[in-house]
Order: C-alpha cells, then sequence, then structure tokens
C-alpha cells in the first residue's frame, strides 16, 4: 500500500472513532430522539406497479423495523414527525411498550394538514402543554395554515431540570398549487421563530430543545430564521451531528437517488452545556429505509454539576 492509502485509511477510521454510536444503556442522562417515521397512518397508498390502493395503514413490516431502530436506540423522550390520529399514537405507543420502550406520556398536535401529526413521547412527565394547532400567514392575497403546527410541551427529565420540547414539520419540498412551497416553508419557519422569541421574552434562560423535519438545508433562509441572529440571546444553537461514518444527510429521496439533510435539533443557550454531544449520533443501518425514508437523531441530555 502506497503512503497516500496508508493515510486515508487512518482518516477513516479515526472518523469512524470519532462517530461511534454509543448505545442508551452504556451512558447517563436522559436520550432524545428525534425520527420522520414516515407516514404511520391511514392513506392511500400505491401497489408495486404504481396503482393507487384504498387507504391503509403503514405497512406491518415498516412498522416492525421502527419499533426495531427505536429499540435499539431507546429513547427516554421520543419526537416524532408523520403520524396519524390519536389510534395510531396509541398502536406506536403499544408496540414500543412490548418491545420494552415504554413512553407513556405524550402530547399530540396538528395544524392545517388534516392527516399528519406530531407527537412526543415521553418516559418522563410532562408538565406543560402549550402547542400550537392554528396558526396561519399570508402569503399574496392568500391566508395558509401552518400545516402542522408547533408541538410545545415542557418535559419533567428530573427534579430541578425541566425541559421545552419545541417540535415541527415544514411544508415539504412538494409543489402545490396554493403557492411556492419555499416561501411557505420561510412563513412557517418565521411563524416558529416568533414562537420561540415568545418563550425568550417571557422567562429567562429558558432550556429550549427545538427539532424536527425541516424540509430546508442548511443554509437557507428557513434555517437561519430558525436558529435567530447568533449575537441575540434568542440564538438557538445547531447540534452537528453524524452517523458512524462521519455523514450528515438524515433522508433520502429514492426516485432522485438524492441523500439530504433535512432534519435538525437546536437547543437554546442555556441547555447547550447540558448537551453531551460525544454520544450524540445520527442513527445508521444498511436498511433503514425499511423502516422511514428519513434516519432518526439522537442526543444525550446530561445536566452539569
Amino acid at each position: 500500500m502506497n503512503r497516500a492509502g496508508f493515510l486515508s485509511k487512518v482518516v477513516s477510521g479515526l472518523m469512524c472513532l470519532s462517530y461511534q454510536v454509543v448505545p442508551a444503556e452504556e451512558s447517563v442522562g436522559t436520550t432524545f430522539c428525534s425520527y420522520n417515521l414516515r407516514n404511520w397512518l391511514q392513506m392511500e397508498r400505491n401497489s408495486v406497479t404504481g396503482e393507487k390502493l384504498a387507504p391503509a395503514p403503514k405497512p406491518e413490516e415498516e412498522k416492525q423495523r421502527v419499533v426495531e431502530i427505536l429499540v435499539r436506540i431507546r429513547p427516554d423522550v421520543l419526537g416524532v414527525c408523520e403520524i396519524g390520529d390519536e389510534n395510531d399514537l396509541r398502536d406506536f405507543q403499544t408496540r414500543l411498550k412490548k418491545a420494552g420502550v415504554n413512553l407513556p406520556h405524550f402530547e399530540m398536535t396538528r395544524g392545517g394538514d388534516p392527516v399528519r401529526s406530531l407527537a412526543l413521547l415521553s418516559r418522563h412527565p410532562i408538565t406543560e402543554r402549550r402547542s400550537q394547532s392554528d396558526l396561519t400567514y399570508q402569503i399574496g392575497a392568500k391566508i395558509l395554515p401552518m400545516q402542522r403546527g408547533i408541538l410545545d410541551a415542557t418535559v419533567q427529565l428530573s427534579e430541578g431540570l425541566a425541559v421545552r420540547m419545541i417540535g415541527v414539520h415544514l411544508k415539504s419540498k412538494r409543489e402545490v398549487t396554493e403557492a411556492d412551497e419555499g416561501l411557505m416553508r420561510r412563513a412557517e419557519a418565521s411563524l416558529l421563530r416568533s414562537h420561540l422569541n415568545s418563550i425568550f421574552d417571557k422567562q429567562n434562560n429558558p432550556l429550549i430543545l427545538c427539532y424536527g423535519d425541516f424540509n430546508e438545508y442548511r443554509n437557507e433562509p428557513a434555517i437561519m430564521e430558525v436558529m435567530g441572529p447568533r449575537s441575540s440571546p434568542h440564538y438557538l444553537h445547531e447540534l452537528p451531528l453524524r452517523d458512524s461514518n462521519g455523514l450528515v444527510w438524515t433522508h433520502f429521496w429514492d426516485a432522485a437517488d438524492v441523500y439530504s439533510r433535512l432534519d435538525f435539533i437546536f437547543c437554546s443557550r442555556a441547555l447547550r452545556p447540558m448537551i453531551d454531544l460525544r454520544r450524540g449520533y445520527i442513527y445508521s443501518v444498511r436498511d433503514f429505509d425499511k423502516a422511514s425514508d428519513h434516519r432518526p437523531l439522537v442526543i444525550k441530555i446530561q445536566p452539569k454539576d
């Protein structure tokens, strides 16, 4: 092997070591996971030949694979996108419990999308609920609803430590007739930032964790809107997560063969010292797409003494 090849193997090995996934049971603190489940709900689905079928639930094999992945992660708090109604959530919750992941507390909300909801499931008590389901914005002459609303739940992780969990699923990249999808996402991001600002204005140094499927790239205005100005006390830190190979993509669009980073976790300045990034990761497994087109994001919240 020549020198260049040897150095390449060394660097590759170091990257894998740097982002090695640490199983939840081997570390203390609270394991939080954000995961787009890919339509755990009743909807029209396509046959293998592309024909439209009658409304049906998420295929059983996909459900089983989702649960298997979450058993490996073992979250204490789990934020999900693309869950259906409360019956779907109860089904999901029951399957997790049977597999050994008991998350009895939950918050659920939806916006203008009549099918897809946001949900937060937790092993710890939820002490406050301030989710927003009826937010609207204007583009031109049109008044449009925020498609999935804003999930807002405060979770009591331990005595004296309560974290405000803010979950979103911004407008998809799919083109629609109502308005430009990019402008819709920017408007929804602005509604989220307004909600965040209201929390900062009412509370000194709030512990905020903001997560979800933002359907946007890191350098786009919608993400900048959510994070806020770096010099502002309202700024949210982006948590830089990678998989076991050092890669950052979270979504795979099979029709176009495109890998993208669309899912993010942000936190407030006050919470940032409690995030142990050495134990944060993007869950990586070869057949992840048998469960969802997204990969889960995992962080560890570890209070400082």
